[in-house]
């Protein structure tokens, strides 16, 4: 067990020395690293935002269903309960007549004489807004209510969520592609560099094996390098990243279009944890691969 550790503390040992040893490989490699990781995470939360905005329009789309005129209210109180048991049902809000009248009026301020008798003989029906868990269960929700007793119609904008869902889908797979593209890019770049920087040292790799060192304890070292460089590489991107999209999306946040189209922005936090899962995959799955790969050439001797 001693042994053990001692060998392992060794080989920890050699990995760090090789990082401050060979400062302008590892420097090298350091900002190719960061630099590739700030290419993929500004992607990462574009997408994310992206995402995100898709699922907040999805959101606020859905149905209006509206009552029979002469329904009394306990029917349109079990209308609204019936309503909110259906599958794929997210949320039912009560539009009373008078409501529906007072909207109409906001939207026609400038010409309410038009709508004088309305308050005396209002035309309008109460309704039910219905928000779903998922667009495509537009068309069965809309099967479900029609058995419904005492509805009159239902409007759907079908068009518009039809049109999401393509958005939806084509944005994840578009999403999916860039992102693997990227990882693809990055382990090509960062392998071929990790690549120079063993052939700088082959000399010393092949004394090393000329004197029966194993390969896994030659390995090692370099593997634990190229760790010790993805890992400070992910903390050194997610930093720069954190301070720049927090004080750019605070920027957006608060301009009026985006105000005025009711959208937001995702906060960095929210991201944090899946980017930081990513990243460190990301660098110590291209800093160990990399390492293994760019030595197999200088260990067959």
């Amino acid at each position: 067990m001693t042994v053990k550790h001692s060998i392992f503390g060794y080989l920890l040992g050699e990995g760090f020395r090789n990082v401050f040893h060979n400062k302008k490989s590892s420097g090298a490699s350091l900002a190719i690293m960061c630099a590739t990781m700030l290419i993929f995470g500004l992607f990462f939360m574009i997408i994310e935002n992206l995402n995100h905005a898709v699922e907040t329009l999805e959101s606020q789309q859905g149905m209006q269903v509206f009552i029979e005129k002469d329904a009394t209210d306990s029917q349109i109180t079990q209308i609204g309960q019936q309503l909110k048991q259906l599958d794929g049902v997210n949320t039912v809000t009560f539009v009373s007549k008078e409501e529906a009248l007072n909207s109409v009026k906001e939207k026609l301020k400038d010409q309410q004489a038009l709508l004088a008798t309305w308050d005396e003989a209002n035309p309008f029906k109460a309704s039910y807004l219905i928000t779903l868990t998922d667009l495509k269960l537009s068309n069965q929700v809309q099967e479900e209510i029609k058995k419904i007793d005492n509805i009159a119609s239902i409007t759907s904008r079908d068009n518009t969520i039809n049109g999401l869902i393509t958005i939806a889908n084509a944005v994840r797979v578009i999403s999916a592609v860039i992102l693997t593209l990227l990882v693809l890019i990055s382990i090509f770049i960062i392998g071929n560099t990790i690549k120079l920087t063993v052939h700088a040292r082959r000399k010393e790799i092949s004394i090393m094996k000329y004197v029966g060192a194993t390969d896994g304890f030659i390995r090692w070292p370099f593997i634990i390098e190229g760790i010790i460089i993805g890992i400070t590489a992910a903390i050194i991107s997610i930093v720069i990243l954190g301070t720049a999209y927090s004080l750019l999306a605070n920027a957006i946040t608060g301009s009026s279009l985006i105000n005025k189209m009711g959208m937001s922005l995702l906060g960095f936090s929210e991201m944090l944890s899946l980017l930081i899962i990513v990243y460190l995959a990301l660098g110590i799955g291209i800093g160990t691969i990399g390492s293994s790969l760019s030595m197999r050439k200088y260990l067959k001797v």
